[in-house]
């Protein structure tokens, strides 16, 4: 008998990098756990294919994630994995993001193969794929010199051992998740540099026509409510903002008793201008907050940085 679209396995569709397939055994044990039968379904992406140029040069909207929507609009699978910091900031209107896994520690860290080593002592490379943390670098570590790192965990920590850079900086919870813990030379603090909106959570996206009872489902299993709240405020902060993964914004958001604090920002390519703004309220509000916040940052002279950062890239 032919199984129907509510009792099939869940396929699961992924990156091919170890990070990514991480991410997927993650989501796919916790839905074993939940009773449930996976299949994981491995995607290659226009961000896995190009590695020779930046993300803001390939056009990083959708880099890491389009090829995984495509599946889903055919049914190839049922739910799309990601870090949830890949996600472009609008989604299509014929998907929708079913659920954020609780987050990791969400700070940036620096990896060495020096366990002594720290920013700022002495002229230093650092190798960088993000917008954000290079123009951070530039604002708190003038003397450091900043250089294109791309490629999955493994191909950065292999062009380090190379000697291509004295050190480089990733997001934490990548290095936890894909045990290199033992290289972190440094944690980086969040009051100077404030993550990506999503850093450190993954996030479920699935097509609208998914069944709904498979929604629910798959929605008990993986949503984790706090992270939820916490990302639709930086994700909304974003989107009003209309920057991707190549511009240098960021937000984190916060939870404690139903309260959210929702801190976030802009920094101009080269460091020099840097607006961050707080803002906190009921967590039932989260989207709102995070609308309202992009507006005071672009009414605060960040929309000016936006402008510069286009003209730049034009």
């Amino acid at each position: 008998m032919e199984t129907t679209s509510t009792t099939s396995p869940i396929r699961i569709g992924t990156r091919g990098s170890r990070l990514a397939l991480w991410q997927a055994h993650h989501v796919a044990d916790t839905l074993r756990a939940s009773g449930m039968e996976v299949e994981i379904i491995t995607i290659t992406t226009k961000g896995d294919l190009v590695l020779d140029r930046s993300l803001d040069k390939i056009g990083a909207k959708g880099v890491f994630t389009e090829e995984l929507e495509e599946s889903l609009r055919t049914g190839a699978i049922d739910i799309a994995v990601h870090s949830a910091k890949d996600v472009q900031s609008t989604i299509p209107d014929d998907l929708e993001l079913l659920a954020f896994m609780e987050r990791e520690q969400v700070h940036d860290v620096v990896i060495s193969f020096d366990p002594l080593f720290k920013l700022g002592e002495g002229q230093q490379v650092i190798g960088t794929s993000s917008t954000r943390r290079r123009s951070m670098l530039k604002r708190f570590y003038p003397n450091v010199i900043t250089a294109e790192c791309r490629g999955n965990l493994q191909t950065r920590i292999q062009k380090l051992k190379d000697g291509q850079y004295d050190a480089i900086l990733l997001a934490y919870a990548g290095v936890a998740r894909m045990q290199y813990d033992h290289m972190i030379a440094q944690h980086l603090p969040l009051e100077t540099f404030i993550p990506a909106a999503g850093q450190g959570s993954v996030a479920i996206e699935c097509a609208k026509t998914l069944p709904l009872e498979r929604k629910l489902d798959l929605k008990v299993a993986l949503d984790h409510k706090p992270t939820h709240l916490c990302l639709l405020a930086e994700r909304a902060y974003l989107r009003t903002m209309e920057g991707g993964c190549s511009i240098p914004s960021f937000a984190l958001a916060t939870l404690q008793d139903e309260q959210l604090t929702l801190r976030a920002g802009i920094i101009s390519l080269d460091g020099e201008e840097l607006i961050v703004e707080e803002m906190s309220g009921p967590s039932e509000q989260a989207e709102a907050m995070g609308e309202e916040l992009a507006h005071v940052v672009l009414n605060k002279g960040g929309a000016q940085i936006l402008a510069s950062i286009k003209e730049a890239k034009a």
